[in-house]
């Protein structure tokens, strides 16, 4: 995941236009494609959330009292990485574009053996 991460770094965080035609060149098909991309961003955003509930249960203190809130420097710093990623729908168009990411189709025939 670190080196997603360090991908998108460079990425636009805003949305721009895009020609849809182009997401057909590949899959020869425009829902096919949006589909891909968007059961990669799903994967994203699963895989990001998982990510940053495990940094921030790290700083996780159990306390009986609900008054009790503690601000610490490294925890909102975590946060506010997270906030600035781009959206995952974003990162999983940007990698279907590139060519990084790859997909494959099962033949129905063959499943139902």
């Amino acid at each position: 995941m670190s080196d997603i991460k360090s991908k998108v770094q460079s990425l636009n965080p805003n949305i721009q236009p895009l020609n849809v035609a182009d997401f057909a060149k590949d899959t020869n098909n425009v829902y096919m494609a949006l589909n891909i991309i968007s059961t990669r961003a799903v994967n994203l955003n699963v895989d990001i959330k998982s990510e940053l509930k495990a940094k921030l249960e790290e700083f996780a203190e159990t306390t009986d009292t609900i008054q009790e809130v503690h601000e610490n420097k490294e925890q909102i710093e975590i946060s506010k990485f997270y906030e600035r990623l781009p959206n995952s729908v974003l990162i999983s168009l940007h990698e279907y574009q590139n060519e990084g990411l790859h997909h494959r189709f099962v033949d129905e025939s063959t499943e139902d053996m």
